[in-house]
């Protein structure tokens, strides 16, 4: 008995749509994938902290604050970027000059060494807490033990401090500090989408959901206030204090005079 054909069943026609639609649906399934994924990474929201590593206050807002981005996966709707600079400059013969000395020069340029050899934010974050965790607890002269800690290998970081690479990543971030616009007053100096929070530095979170134009916002901007330093007549409770830039240059003076005398 002659068992009838399956394809001999379905009509010439039927082939013809099915060769045309599928190629159709795969794109469909794949393309919002790759397209999503672009359009999330262009709605993300830049935030950049502009710190130097022995500032009680750039210790204090890392640790106790801007450590929230990944606590409450705000993470995620953020490009962070970390900038260990703050109130340095660079002398006529090419040395870097900090605020709080050579020990700060030293973990800058350690901070800004691991920024570099672990790109990825949660990576390098977590080094940088710890160290910073040290400043506030005055036990900064242990940093080594942070790498350790944050399971991060230590030649890439010890590298490139070694070489010239620490150093014009240094001046690479000097430079970046410079052009600030408005220029930075204090540090930390926290800038969102390009816009400086100045004294409101520590609302960054109601700054960053504002910013957002995502259409699902993480749930720590469910409940944020919408009011900022800018637009509420709170101002006077509003101030957090920094390390000021004017006070780097008056010890800067102090210390050439003295070296004179």
């Amino acid at each position: 008995m002659k068992m009838p054909s399956l394809l001999g069943s379905i009509h010439p026609r039927s082939f013809f749509f099915c060769f045309i639609l599928l190629p159709i649906l795969l794109l469909l399934l794949v393309a919002p994938s790759s397209s999503s994924t672009s359009s999330k990474n262009e709605k993300k929201v830049t935030m950049s902290i502009y710190y130097e590593s022995l500032c009680p206050y750039s210790a204090d807002f890392i640790v106790n604050h801007l450590v929230k981005l990944f606590q409450t996966n705000l993470i995620s709707i953020v490009n962070l970027k970390m900038v260990p600079w703050g109130n340095a400059r660079i002398a006529t013969n090419g040395t870097f000059v900090c605020q709080h000395g050579n020990d700060e020069c030293l973990l800058n340029s350690i901070e800004a060494c691991t920024i570099k050899a672990y790109a990825d934010v949660e990576h390098h974050f977590r080094f940088i807490h710890c160290l910073e965790s040290l400043t506030i607890e005055g036990r900064y002269n242990e940093w080594f033990n942070c790498i350790r800690m944050t399971g991060l290998g230590a030649l890439p970081i010890l590298n490139c401090y070694k070489s010239r690479k620490g150093i014009s990543i240094e001046q690479k971030f000097a430079k970046e500090t410079a052009q600030l616009n408005p220029p930075h007053t204090f540090v930390p100096w926290v800038v969102v989408n390009n816009h400086a929070l100045q004294e409101d530095y520590q609302n960054f979170v109601t700054y960053i959901c504002k910013a957002y134009k995502g259409s699902l916002k993480p749930d720590a901007c469910r409940s944020v206030s919408t009011r900022t330093y800018y637009d509420s007549d709170a101002k006077s409770n509003s101030f957090h204090h920094g390390c000021y830039v004017d006070e780097a240059k008056n010890m800067s003076i102090l210390a050439t005079n003295h070296q004179i005398n």
